[in-house]
């Protein structure tokens, strides 16, 4: 079974030793992006990925080429093409200093994007699973329309569609992510959405912004999960993590599978955080790692779980973590419930 995701891949520059931007004169340099993010974590899994891109025919597009095809994933579908790779910075919280993300990626090879770069027969031809998620539509109006035209493409060929409905504020509206997510919605089989992305995506309410007191509100995303199921119900699985989150350092985390009509609930984690970025794709990898090696719903949420919370552990976009070791850590969690 192989997956194929499509999306921007950026470099990544964070301040040496914690500092914040303002005082820094050195910056590590790191690639990740939502959806490469998801190839990379399953290729570590054991599973067969290929990443879609646009990347600049330059040294910086080379170098996240080499990076991602280091890590396993299938890297022969990427287009070469457009002026410069796009950079986000990223800014370390601690406690009650918040993490703070600077995009610049404004006229990025990938934003420039036309609906001709992609031919979906050609890179789709053996794929059974296509992720995306709604960061890639919000960067252009031709995104959207390449992304829809990919899932139409899909559909005709029986390729199952998984959207993360992924918000992002700095990027578009709460209105034109709705809009889009009406658009794409009857496409999908697989979906994910997270505490505060699930209203601005879908309109539904499931959070009321409170971040300390996110897990007591999983009634709430129940009925909404509920509500846009039946709105759309060639929905089958839909995914959601669920946080209480004290601190930048400190934070509970658990999740809700909604699948065969039936809800399930992981365990609870307590989470020392190292770097609270790309938990959420690395939840959807290690649900979708479940799907393919055919676990049975629980130990797929089980699995996806504990895939987010070892992100949280590591530095830069990508989770560095086998099967083994996310088995480990589940076996270990359960050790520790049961005491």
């Amino acid at each position: 079974m192989k997956l194929t995701s499509f999306g921007e891949i950026m470099l990544r520059l964070q301040p040496n030793n914690s500092n914040r931007i303002i005082q820094s004169t050195n910056f590590d340099v790191q690639y990740g992006g939502a959806e490469s993010n998801v190839a990379v974590s399953l290729s570590l899994l054991g599973d067969q990925t290929s990443y879609v891109t646009k990347l600049p025919d330059n040294l910086l597009g080379n170098a996240a080429l080499y990076r991602l095809r280091g890590l396993g994933v299938d890297t022969t579908q990427i287009v070469r093409g457009g002026n410069r790779l796009g950079i986000y910075f990223f800014e370390s919280g601690a406690s009650v200093r918040n993490t703070n993300v600077i995009y610049d990626r404004k006229n990025s090879a990938f934003s420039t994007s036309l609906i001709t770069d992609y031919d979906w027969s050609i890179i789709l031809k053996d794929t059974d699973y296509f992720y995306v998620s709604g960061i890639t539509p919000a960067i252009s109006t031709e995104l959207q329309h390449i992304v829809l035209e990919a899932v139409a493409y899909c559909q005709k060929k029986g390729i199952i569609v998984i959207y993360d409905a992924n918000y992002r504020g700095k990027m578009w509206s709460t209105q034109e992510a709705q809009s889009f997510s009406r658009k794409i919605m009857p496409f999908v089989s697989i979906c994910f959405a997270h505490d505060e992305d699930f209203e601005s995506s879908f309109g539904i309410p499931a959070f009321n912004g409170d971040m300390t007191n996110g897990i007591s509100q999983k009634e709430q995303f129940e009925t909404a999960i509920t509500q846009l199921t039946k709105q759309y119900p060639n929905v089958q699985i839909f995914g959601s993590v669920l946080r209480n989150i004290y601190s930048v350092e400190s934070s509970e985390w658990m999740a809700l599978l909604f699948e065969n009509n039936t809800f399930f609930e992981s365990s609870k984690y307590k989470i020392h955080v190292l770097e609270g970025v790309a938990a959420g794709d690395a939840f959807s990898a290690g649900l979708m790692h479940g799907l393919i090696h055919h676990y049975a719903p629980q130990q797929q949420l089980d699995f996806a779980i504990a895939n987010s919370v070892n992100k949280l552990t590591v530095h830069g976009d990508f989770n560095l973590a086998s099967e083994k070791e996310i088995m480990s850590l589940i076996h270990s969690n359960s050790s520790t419930m049961n005491r």
